[in-house]
């Protein structure tokens, strides 16, 4: 049998009623490391608060029972001073599954459910890494819009506002999935208010390269390495994402002298029932002659279910290439007197959507072939269009014509 503990000022119905009505709870008996119990005396029967170590140097407590101040024990919703030593430990080491989900939790159990719905883990790992100790073990249902509020704009000295609305809502998804498996968690405004996304973050920086950048890009790739030469080429020419070229299979490439293909597998942005399923989809992209040759030799003597584009090591560029090439690309992008700070690998894809829709090419198109919406390229593209159209649009222009006193037109006959 688990000892008992006593304490005079709390083990008694009569101690208790002596107290004084207060919001704060009485200290009680140290029951475990880290774990003790509480009182708060209220009008009615009082309340059991269980108070507990996050292992983080910080604690966490929480109302678990009634007292039975007024009414007897049922061994359930009202407790005996003894019976809420019993039900107080349990509650603090988990033994009966009802332990408050902290944070640290919350992250890796949206890892596991990213992970089954066939999306990139990494959102979870990212925002782990950025949170404090004491962040980390704090109960979801006891945070509030302050500290969460406190912890994100600790970030702007760090990285942009736009990073940081990002990762706010990769935590945001972890927490309100917590929420939707626990019905105690009733502080949904905590996150909402204090991730709130912060004014004035540009979230897309659509840096646009003119076609000579982009194959000084092309070429510094491969002066790199051939491999990712191979893969920044592909991105090139197909406008495509990097997480979706890595997954390119040596049977995804058709080969034909004048019009060779990718299967591009889709990237399944934006989640849902059907994002697992949406990965295994493919959509055809056009793909040049010349690309098409270093393709074919890159795939000699390879089965079909192999990977298409690989790093020089001869392995896959697995779920999070960017954390492998990420170095060599901002060496790239200073060799060619750009600012890694703002050209990224993603530079590739905007400026193919930008060269299509300037070549006039239907939107409707664009958008398929880059795997994305009409909505999307309207939201974010137009602006670019705009900036380097100037030639095309000044073609359009009403010019300049001999003077004449007559507002009819002739028409050729």
């Amino acid at each position: 049998m688990a000892r008992k503990v006593s304490f005079s000022a709390l083990e008694s119905r009569s101690a208790r009623l002596r107290l004084k009505v207060r919001r704060r709870p009485y200290s009680g008996p140290s029951l475990a490391r880290g774990i003790s119990l509480m009182y708060r005396r209220n009008k009615t029967n009082g309340t059991w608060v269980l108070k507990a170590s996050d292992g983080h140097g910080a604690y966490w407590t929480k109302a678990f029972a009634l007292a039975d101040d007024f009414e007897d024990s049922d061994g359930k919703g009202v407790l005996t001073f003894y019976e809420a030593q019993d039900a107080a430990k349990k509650i603090a080491r988990g033994d009966t599954g009802t332990a408050p989900i902290t944070i640290d939790g919350a992250l890796t159990a949206y890892e596991t459910d990213l992970k089954a719905r066939g999306a990139n883990p990494y959102n979870a790992n990212w925002a782990r890494k950025h949170l404090t100790s004491v962040l980390l073990g704090k109960p979801v249902q006891l945070l509030t819009a302050h500290e969460l509020k406190t912890w994100r704009d600790s970030l702007l000295n760090k990285m942009a506002a736009a990073t940081i609305n990002r990762l706010c809502r990769c935590l945001g998804a972890a927490l309100e999935l917590a929420r939707h498996h626990d019905d105690r968690i009733q502080n949904r405004p905590a996150w909402e208010v204090g991730l709130a996304g912060l004014p004035d973050a540009i979230e897309a920086r659509n840096v646009i390269l003119s076609d000579d950048k982009v194959r000084e890009f092309v070429t510094a790739a491969y002066e790199d390495s051939y491999e990712l030469g191979l893969l920044v080429d592909v991105l090139a020419i197909t406008g495509a994402r990097p997480s979706q070229a890595v997954r390119l299979r040596v049977g995804d490439f058709l080969d034909h002298p004048i019009r060779p293909k990718l299967m591009m597998p889709k990237s399944a942005k934006g989640g849902g029932r059907n994002r697992s399923q949406k990965r295994h989809e493919r959509y055809t992209v056009p793909i040049t002659p010349a690309l098409a040759a270093k393709l074919r030799e890159a795939v000699k003597d390879r089965a079909s279910d192999e990977a298409l584009l690989l790093q020089s090591d001869g392995s896959p560029w697995g779920d999070n290439p960017g954390q492998r090439y990420h170095r060599h690309v901002d060496k790239i992008v200073t060799s060619i007197d750009l600012d890694p700070a703002e050209t990224t690998i993603y530079a590739l894809r905007h400026s193919s959507i930008v060269r299509m829709l300037l070549k006039n090419v239907p939107i409707r198109y664009v958008a398929s072939l880059h795997n994305t919406s009409v909505r999307m390229i309207e939201a974010h593209y137009s602006k670019y269009i705009v900036e380097h159209g100037d030639d095309m649009f000044r073609n359009a222009l009403l010019q300049d014509g001999p003077t004449t006193t007559s507002n009819l037109i002739a028409l050729a006959s």
